[in-house]
């Protein structure tokens, strides 16, 4: 026999953390919680049209966000703590990527490809998960390290963004270049 996937024990507007602790699915844990989810879906989103070193950098972010997630829904497991290995890990990523091509430093109409498109999405989640994280610790505490790593988050998800549309804009170029030389070499 197998479980159903409804508890009903939701349906009177409560939920448990991993701790136990019944609280509202008001909370403002809860809305964080669901914020990350959503930003995992929407970098899920984006990973389906990422080449395959992107599904693997992305895969791995989505990692780190259901172990922040574990984080906040248990917070007094060290466990689920964010290290600076892995803050650093994002920086070096952002690094090299910026040293890859050259990144616009103005103001950016979103939506070059839709890779970036769907990157600049999850970035703009990220932020709105960075302000949730701001109100959860004012009242409850989070892991420090969460809190920055998210942050330095919607940095990368920005430059992979940018990066996305600097290969889309460079590809589009090349093959409109290629179809100049075909359409030459067949009047020749």
């Amino acid at each position: 026999m197998s479980m159903s996937i409804y508890t009903k024990k939701g349906d009177s507007g409560k939920t448990s953390l991993m701790n136990g602790i019944s609280i509202s699915k008001s909370d403002d844990r809860i809305e964080l919680l669901g914020t990350i989810d959503e930003l995992n879906s929407a970098i899920g989103l984006a990973k389906v049209l990422a080449d395959d070193a992107g599904k693997e950098k992305l895969s791995l972010v989505q990692r780190e966000l259901m172990q922040i997630m574990a984080g906040i829904a248990d917070p007094g497991k060290r466990d689920y703590r964010i290290s600076e290995a892995q803050i650093q890990n994002l920086e070096q990523q952002i690094d090299y990527m910026e040293a890859s091509f050259p990144r616009a430093k103005e103001f950016v109409l979103y939506g070059g490809c839709e890779l970036s498109a769907r990157l600049d999405m999850a970035r703009a989640i990220a932020r709105r998960a960075e302000r949730r994280f701001q109100k959860v610790s004012q009242f409850y505490g989070v892991d420090p390290k969460a809190l920055q790593y998210v942050n330095r988050l919607s940095d990368y998800l920005y430059v992979m963004a940018r990066y996305a549309d600097y290969l889309a804009s460079s590809n589009r170029e090349e093959g409109l270049r290629q179809d100049v030389i075909r359409s030459v070499m067949k009047n020749i």
